[in-house]
């Protein structure tokens, strides 16, 4: 059912009508931006969307398809480019809702389900790149025994471990979202939205999914800090623990050591 805009009353002359119309033209006739500023940012997502969707679907091709391209660190780069992917796959549905924001077409399922997807997403690659920094980390301090640890078969382990934690801690997001209108009781299809359901923001269950949100973002932010913290001080320390050709041997080992992180396979 169409949107239509709110009933103002107008009084005064024809000029006057017609200006307190155009005062009235920030309802944007049921989108948040004027058209002005939705066309250029509707441009730019579309391209985006682009290359987003083909960039990441030619790199889970290239790496399931070819076997040299298997690697450990490259298994995570594939993980997350299929959860890159699905973020992008979502797109049209923000660009329905700043063209119009309302009402929702597509029903409270479909409400719920979109907004989970992208929390799910979100904390999946986040914990991606955790775990691939975890293993840079390994593989820059302990070259050796992380060749014996990191094995693909594992990381495949880790790959799956970190989706099943991704989809469960974003599991509650299901129940805090939903369409909502402005009149409960007797709704009105028109003034539909899909967002964070009132009993969501009373409950105070909305407050715990934020911090939930808020930890993904700081410890991984803490852990990436340590571990890259780490790994230049060890290089800096091994750098200078042997004079002359030694350690401009060990430099030259390190720098090697650096750029086949993401080359390496078990």
């Amino acid at each position: 059912m169409p949107w239509t805009r709110p009933l103002v009353e107008l009084h005064g002359s024809g000029a006057e009508v017609k200006d307190q119309y155009n005062n009235d033209d920030h309802h944007y006739v049921g989108s948040l931006f004027p058209t002005s500023t939705l066309i250029p940012v509707t441009a730019i997502c579309i391209l985006i969307f682009i290359i987003a969707v083909v960039g990441n679907t030619l790199t889970i091709l290239i790496i399931q398809h070819f076997k040299d391209m298997k690697t450990t660190t490259n298994l995570y780069l594939s993980s997350m480019a299929i959860s890159d992917l699905v973020i992008f796959l979502c797109l049209p549905f923000d660009l329905y809702r700043l063209w119009k924001y309302v009402p929702w077409l597509f029903g409270d399922v479909v409400c719920r389900f979109y907004h989970y997807i992208f929390e799910c997403c979100t904390s999946a690659t986040i914990l991606h790149i955790t775990a691939l920094s975890i293993e840079r980390y390994l593989a820059i301090s302990f070259p050796l025994r992380s060749k014996v640890v990191v094995t693909k078969r594992r990381v495949q382990y880790i790959i799956l471990a970190l989706w099943i934690f991704a989809l469960a801690s974003a599991a509650p997001i299901l129940f805090l979202v939903g369409v909502e209108y402005d009149n409960d009781t007797h709704a009105d299809y028109n003034t539909g939205q899909c967002k964070h359901t009132t009993y969501a923001i009373s409950s105070g269950q909305l407050h715990i999914m934020l911090w939930v949100s808020h930890t993904y973002f700081f410890c991984p932010m803490l852990c990436l800090i340590f571990l890259y913290g780490s790994i230049g001080c060890k290089l800096w320390k091994s750098k200078n623990d042997l004079p002359g050709l030694c350690a401009f041997a060990r430099e030259r080992s390190h720098k090697q050591t650096v750029k086949i992180l993401g080359e390496y396979q078990i």
